[in-house]
């Protein structure tokens, strides 16, 4: 019988939340198993963790920075000192808790102790779960060691150095699609008889998306419809004061469960998990593609929905506020079409994912 299991993955909530779903599960059917979270100091989980009350770890570690600011520069001089810190504080934990199983969800949060769990391969099974179309650069570096990948998408097994690869689509967090329509009315303090649309980047917001809808809030809220924006912490001094009557303005949602059952439509980036969750909860869906993505996975990820008849794409590099504007507004009042894309989106849904991985992962730690 499994008894120490650790869970690391994070930096961005498209890898948090899988690794909380997958928790989550694993301790609702075998409570008698430990789960220990290895995040980064410099992530998402670090607010959510404590929130969520979870025994977990926080490592120095913050990802390779990019740019050429001077405050880069002095992050990635740094970047040396706080892997080794990192390793030894996973390596003193891991000789301490002895886990059988490491799940990685991705991001550099993870890439440390799937590292030394490599090193220690006879000691533990090393599994993985790829959100994206095409693999991550944590999950493409240890897949050759892992005992098991799950994907969500197709042909994602193309880009690994692993044959134990299933598809099982995205884990999401239970309670995703079973929000609460009325309680959602009253907390985002809206009016039930008006249409609602959902605006959000990712659990950090997208200063792209968030420039353009600042561009047409008003023209929306003339049109009778209400919003929801969650704009992410660094955008939320900047657009709160546009908060009113009809629209609603936050930093970060909690309750996204909530959020999805009081909308009639979402307007939002195609990362997988919230690809994952608006198909989960059938919610049509206007997607705008990071087109930065590491090979391009956002728009192969709204492509998905598309070619389904779930979602509608705008091209980043083409689209402006006013093309946005009308998409949304023809849509929004074509009760129809939404209707179609509801049953679409519903079909290509992947509902059942977190139990199918864990049962697969308890499946062969032996355990029924």
């Amino acid at each position: 019988m499994v008894k120490n299991i650790v869970i690391t993955g994070g930096g961005t909530g498209g890898h948090l939340f899988p690794a909380l779903a997958i928790g989550e599960e694993i301790n609702i059917r075998y409570p008698e198993i430990k789960i220990h979270y290895m995040g980064s100091n410099f992530g998402l989980e670090a607010k959510v963790f404590p929130v969520k009350d979870v025994w977990h770890t926080l490592l120095p570690i913050r990802g390779l920075q990019r740019d050429f600011s001077i405050k880069s520069l002095g992050r990635n001089i740094l970047l040396p000192f706080r892997i080794i810190k990192s390793i030894m504080k996973v390596k003193a934990f891991f000789i301490e808790f002895s886990p059988e199983i490491i799940i990685g969800t991705g991001g550099y949060a993870s890439a440390i102790p799937l590292f030394m769990a490599s090193r220690n391969k006879d000691k533990m099974k090393i599994i993985l779960q790829e959100q994206n179309s095409f693999p991550g650069l944590t999950t493409r570096w240890f897949s050759k060691n892992a005992d098991k990948i799950y994907t969500a998408f197709r042909g994602v097994d193309k880009n690994l150095d692993s044959e134990q690869v299933s598809l099982t689509g995205n884990p999401i967090r239970e309670n995703i699609s079973n929000g609460d329509f009325e309680k959602g009315i009253h907390d985002f303090n809206l009016c039930k008889h008006k249409d609602i649309i959902f605006v959000f980047g990712g659990s950090q917001g997208s200063k792209y998306l968030n420039i353009l809808v600042d561009k047409i809030i008003d023209n929306i809220e003339r049109s009778g419809v209400q919003i929801i924006w969650q704009t992410g912490d660094n955008d939320f001094i900047k657009y709160r004061d546009k908060s009113s009557k009809n629209i609603k303005i936050l930093p970060f949602i909690n309750n996204m469960a909530d959020a999805y059952a009081v909308s009639n439509l979402v307007i939002s980036r195609s990362g997988a998990i919230t690809i994952a969750e608006i198909t989960s909860c059938g919610i049509p869906a206007i997607l705008i593609p990071f087109s930065n993505a590491a090979g391009d996975h956002q728009t192969k990820n709204a492509e998905a929905l598309a070619d389904a008849g779930a979602g509608e794409i705008l091209n980043e590099k083409t689209i402006d506020h006013n093309i946005l504007f009308h998409s949304i507004m023809n849509l929004i009042h074509n009760k129809q079409k939404l209707k179609k894309m509801r049953l679409a989106s519903k079909k290509i849904a992947y509902p059942k994912a977190t139990k199918a991985i864990v049962d697969d992962i308890m499946r062969q730690a032996g355990t029924k």
